[in-house]
């Protein structure tokens, strides 16, 4: 079976039929985190792990390199000595991995079940439609931008129709580049990352428009379409639209000398009534560099949230704005159970979960991620 064309759905289904050999479950914590570590020696430099932001601290105090995901996917490509690439994330990051990774590198997910409904969002099938549907409607000076939280199907239709890759760091550079190509820009899975960014950078809202997959023509007005310049997707992170301009105010009253700072992904509403907006390196490095005694309120993945208020504290005050915690879900499947699994599977000479992107997926999603690195 081919899992890389599979549906984030299907994988989901597939990886809850195989679940962890018996022997691998309700293991002592000190018992993973001693086999784990001999496991990790005996591969030596043919391993390199990776860890994402927004993994829990059980995992990622195993990984070479902790940071965002086209970080970790550019960064396992320079450890050529690493045979195996165990890459603690979401399937598409793994999938950028495998796109940008030597030859002889073989990249894999701990647990197929760790998907992102962001990228499910916006399926190959759906896009294609989607580009015809804009044809018929008149839109063909069209430039399709993807962010890199989306599937290597969708890079690759970007790659093979002149488009990109884009960062929630360097979307307004992407984003640039493209109107410079085009009248209109596609973009995908995302719509507040793009509409974020365009009105950030000028664009007034009434020059957007939001293409609904589900319904014929996007259910968009041809006369709207006419004079849009961006044509956003509807997607949006299960994580970051829980954040409410109710939750700042809220913090606010308690902490009125207290800053707010939100990831992209928030809704418009949300970015418009905080103090600060970026990207995750973005909010690491502001808050790590703020004033001793400053206090945040976060606006991302609750993980990272509490790895900075422990790093930092006592000297900043560092808070999620949901009390009730934004976990993403999906990241949070990989288990040092699964990750015993994958490392112990690699000592006795099995592999687990590769990811494999096919041809000419690959080549396409490569030529748009070098793209994006190019402008940097």
């Amino acid at each position: 079976m081919n899992l890389d064309l599979l549906t984030g759905y299907e994988k989901t289904r597939l990886a809850d039929r195989q679940p962890l050999p018996e022997t691998f479950l309700r293991l002592p914590d000190d018992e993973m985190e001693i086999r784990i570590a001999a496991a990790k020696a005996a591969m030596g430099e043919r391993l390199v792990i990776l860890g994402h932001h927004y993994q829990r601290d059980e995992v990622i105090q195993f990984a070479d390199y902790m940071g965002d995901s086209l970080k970790l996917a550019q960064y396992a490509a320079t450890r050529r000595e690493a045979d195996y690439v165990v890459f603690c994330g979401v399937h598409f990051m793994a999938e950028s991995a495998n796109v940008l990774g030597a030859p002889h590198q073989t990249v894999l997910l701990p647990d197929l079940a760790a998907g992102c409904s962001m990228a499910d969002m916006a399926a190959i099938d759906q896009l294609e439609i989607c580009w015809q549907e804009l044809r018929q409607l008149g839109a063909t000076d069209v430039v399709p931008v993807t962010y890199i939280n989306s599937t290597a199907a969708i890079k690759a239709f970007c790659g093979e129709h002149n488009g990109v890759v884009c960062t929630s760091s360097n979307a307004p550079a992407v984003m640039a580049w493209a109107w410079d190509r085009a009248e209109k820009l596609l973009m995908l899975p995302d719509q507040h990352l793009g509409r974020n960014t365009a009105h950030r950078m000028g664009v007034p809202l009434d020059e957007m428009v939001v293409w609904d997959p589900d319904q014929p023509f996007g259910g968009v007005n041809r006369d709207a379409l006419r004079h849009a310049r961006l044509i956003l997707w509807k997607g949006h992170c299960s994580v970051h639209t829980r954040f409410s301009v109710r939750q700042m105010d809220q913090f606010r009253k308690a902490h009125p000398t207290g800053k707010v700072i939100v990831h992209p992904e928030c809704t418009f509403d949300v970015v418009q009534a905080a103090d600060l907006c970026g990207s995750t390196d973005f909010i690491i490095r502001t808050i790590t560099a703020s004033p001793e005694g400053s206090v945040w309120a976060v606006g991302t993945e609750i993980h990272l949230v509490n790895r900075l208020a422990r790093t930092l504290a006592p000297a900043r005050t560092v808070v999620t704005l949901d009390g009730l915690g934004c976990l993403c879900s999906t990241m949070f499947r990989i288990s040092p159970n699964h990750l015993l699994w994958t490392l112990e599977g690699l000592t006795d000479g099995e592999i687990h979960n590769p990811i494999v992107v096919p041809e000419p997926t690959k080549t396409w999603a490569k030529v748009a991620l070098d793209r994006m690195l190019t402008m940097a």
